[in-house]
């Protein structure tokens, strides 16, 4: 495979819409005394997953040391919707809903890897972080087309259900 080739193909990974993190496994600690998945552990499943979409983005662990930017969650809202258990096989589907100069708002989906049903959603703002100053700041240019890249891809496909949803009280 020639370097041109296998940099396409890597250009093709980037721009899965969405983006599918690897499978993943209930760890036994994460159990509750209800038999299943504690609430909090949805939240350590999600950012598994976002973690590995910074990796794709060139916004990891590597980005902070280089060039001493990072991102914080500024807002999140989850919803718990079908219970999972420990043996359960989960992947996260990541849509990168919209991003400007600072921001990234993303929406997460839990899935049963071999089923496919959704356990939980988790939807995303994040924040742009100038970690010498520690305050939010524009992503650097190559960061920020990268970003606009996978937010054109990721505009294409249909938007899953629950984007922008608030807590409220039902309607009687």
């Amino acid at each position: 495979m020639t370097s041109s080739t296998l940099s396409k193909n890597n250009a093709a990974q980037h721009l899965a819409a969405p983006f599918l993190t690897t499978v993943m496994q209930i760890e036994p600690q994460w159990i509750d005394y209800n038999g299943h998945l504690n609430m909090a552990y949805y939240n350590v499943l999600f950012d598994r997953g976002i973690d590995q979409m910074w990796l794709e983005l060139g916004i990891g662990p590597q980005y902070m040391k280089e060039r001493n930017g990072s991102t914080f969650t500024a807002e999140a809202h989850v919803r718990y919707l079908r219970e999972v258990h420990l043996g359960d096989p989960v992947q996260v589907s990541v849509y990168l809903v919209a991003a400007d100069e600072k921001r990234i708002h993303t929406f997460e989906e839990l899935r049963h890897a071999t089923e496919g049903w959704i356990s939980a959603t988790s939807e995303n703002m994040t924040l742009h972080v100038d970690m010498n100053a520690r305050k939010t700041a524009p992503f650097p240019p190559d960061i920020a087309a990268r970003i606009r890249e996978v937010a054109a891809a990721h505009a294409a496909v249909p938007r899953p259900d629950g984007i922008g949803r608030r807590i409220a009280m039902p309607v009687k």
